[in-house]
């Protein structure tokens, strides 16, 4: 088994077992930790994170940027933002992804207006079970 923490400045996501962790790294891809698996550092794209409990449920949280951690059977994810399903604001998500879509009508290259689009299209797959 696989010890997990996924936490980030504001709040810890969760810290429990899991029998396979999927994270997306900004070099690496999708990578999936088992038990067993080499020691690793990543740099974590603005995506989900699948925690995989032994009996098969996922909880998946919307991360925002940070690292990935595996060291023997730990594994600590550290992000800027992590948020699991039920935390997640729809509406305020929905917003946000409204508003970025606006600023980057006014101008396709702003580089915040699209990192926000990502950030709010992120939250919304993630509140809606999408993995």
């Amino acid at each position: 088994m696989l010890n997990v923490q996924v936490v980030s400045p504001e709040s810890v996501s969760y810290t429990g077992e899991a029998s396979m962790v999927i994270a997306r790294t900004v070099d690496e891809g999708d990578i999936a930790f088992q038990p067993g698996h080499v020691a690793f550092i990543g740099t974590l794209a603005v995506w989900s994170v699948d925690v995989i409990k032994d009996g098969g449920e996922r909880d998946t949280f919307a991360v925002h940027r940070g690292f990935v951690q595996v060291s023997g059977d730990d594994i600590t994810i550290l992000s800027d933002v992590s948020e699991s399903k039920d935390a997640i604001d729809t509406s305020r998500a929905q917003k946000a992804l409204e508003v970025a879509d606006a600023a980057l009508g006014a101008d396709a290259d702003d580089a915040d207006a699209a990192a926000d689009k990502a950030r709010a299209e992120l939250r919304l797959r993630v509140a809606s079970g999408e993995s």
